[in-house]
């Protein structure tokens, strides 16, 4: 944290809050040490989306509709840049993550509703990446009873560690394993004509199967739990109104590289599965169908990218959970608190993470059950959420003169009732059988 103020203060640049009476001070330049110091919570926060059921999700819709869904990536890739920028904005102007500005305007109650949702279903989702995690080691000869008990303690002792800058850093280094997905992309040989077609020229159509997997990639892209901790990056690495411009950076950098990385495995999955007819119903099922297809070095590059995503996606998860719920109801949280300072965010964190590793270890489990529970929870939590989110950032007494304009706000709500929309229409489909 000592670094990130180290180079703010190279711009002399002073804070002035959320003020609505305070000038929006000229800015300087942007320079690019500032910029590169300010990557990692946008950057973090959206690979953290691209999870064990991101990767599941975009392959198989590859494999069924082959490059018929690419248009799609870029409107994501749009939604996702205004919902997390309006996030990062809130926290660098108010100081306070999102379940603190729920409490703040809402009540404990309806703050209570909302985080019991978050437990339920980030543990489902935690759960889900262990999961992942079993499935992508058994591509490589690991045994469950091995792989998830090692993860695991790997995940509770990155979320014990004192130094947020350290966990930032590990945690974006194994981001780069998502370079994976590029390099098998690249080794199955697509049709780059057609992929620059089918990207900018939508084919779209309305059998119930192709909208259910439309609305499950909107659904990957934005999960809840993405705004806390957007949000959450934000407030931790103490930034502050002077600091958007480097935010956005960050918050739309961290957009395209994740939507770039769904591109590409689309585009391998619709290269490769497609042309063969063969659908896949997980992201290890989309690895093993690669290797007799496109060689085994496709296999380990999806297999890996598979691993990686998931473990990253469960080191932030408990975490974020845990933070958000202390953070609702003004208990003490944070990595550099010691479990006498901070009972509740630690034992959090430690329950989480034992209870989705058991959970993952039981025989004859229905995981593909809890990962449902978790999609419904989701699907109903955020639109709520996102419903907080712009009428927080509206709000000129919270946000002074940082508040949404006009366009931005009917923007957010466009978003919310196409959300709705949609997550009305995939509980239809899912109760009609498809």
């Amino acid at each position: 944290m000592r670094s990130f103020k180290v180079w703010k203060n190279l711009r002399g640049v002073r804070s002035v809050g959320a003020d609505s009476s305070a000038p929006v001070r000229r800015r300087e330049p942007l320079r690019v040490a500032a910029v590169l110091g300010a990557l990692g919570p946008g950057l973090l926060t959206a690979l953290a989306g691209m999870d064990a059921g991101g990767v599941a999700t975009f392959s198989n819709a590859g494999a069924v509709f082959g490059y018929e869904q690419l248009w799609s990536i870029p409107v994501m890739c749009f939604l996702l840049i205004v919902v997390q920028e309006t996030a990062a904005r809130m926290g660098c102007v108010t100081g306070k993550g999102f379940a603190a500005l729920i409490r703040e305007q809402y009540g404990v109650r309806l703050s209570a509703f909302a985080m019991l949702a978050l437990i339920v279903s980030n543990t489902a989702v935690t759960l889900s990446e262990f999961a992942g995690i079993a499935s992508g080691m058994q591509l490589f000869g690991v045994p469950t009873i091995i792989s998830v008990p090692i993860a695991a303690i790997a995940v509770w002792l990155l979320g014990m560690s004192g130094s947020y800058k350290r966990i930032e850093k590990i945690l974006l280094a194994i981001g780069c394993v998502f370079v994976t997905y590029v390099a098998a992309s690249f080794m199955v040989g697509p049709d780059w004509g057609e992929v620059v077609k089918s990207t900018f020229m939508p084919q779209v159509n309305v059998t119930p199967a192709y909208v259910s997997l439309l609305v499950a990639n909107i659904g990957t892209t934005i999960s809840p739990y993405m705004i806390f901790m957007g949000q959450g990056n934000v407030v931790e690495k103490n930034c502050d109104a002077d600091d958007l411009p480097y935010q956005r950076i960050d918050t739309v950098s961290g957009a395209v590289v994740a939507q770039l990385i769904a591109f590409f495995i689309v585009v391998c999955t619709g290269s490769v599965l497609h042309p063969a007819g063969i659908a896949v119903n997980s992201a290890e099922d989309a690895a093993r169908a690669l290797a007799p297809l496109a060689g085994p070095y496709a296999e380990v590059l999806f297999g890996v990218g598979l691993v990686g995503a998931s473990f990253l996606a469960a080191c932030v998860l408990p975490g974020i959970t845990s933070s958000a719920v202390c953070e609702a109801f003004g208990w003490e949280r944070g990595q550099d608190k010691s479990w006498s300072e901070a009972p509740a965010y630690r034992g959090m964190v430690t329950a989480i993470t034992l209870l989705s590793a058991v959970v993952v270890l039981l025989p004859g489990v229905d995981l593909f059950g809890i990962m449902m529970v978790a999609q419904v929870i989701n699907g109903v939590l955020l639109p709520v959420l996102l419903v907080f989110m712009v009428r927080i950032a509206d709000d000129r007494h919270v946000m002074g003169a940082y508040a949404n304009g006009r366009a931005w706000t009917a923007l957010t709500w466009l978003i919310v009732v196409v959300v709705a929309i949609l997550t009305v229409v995939m509980f239809v489909l899912q109760a009609l059988g498809y």
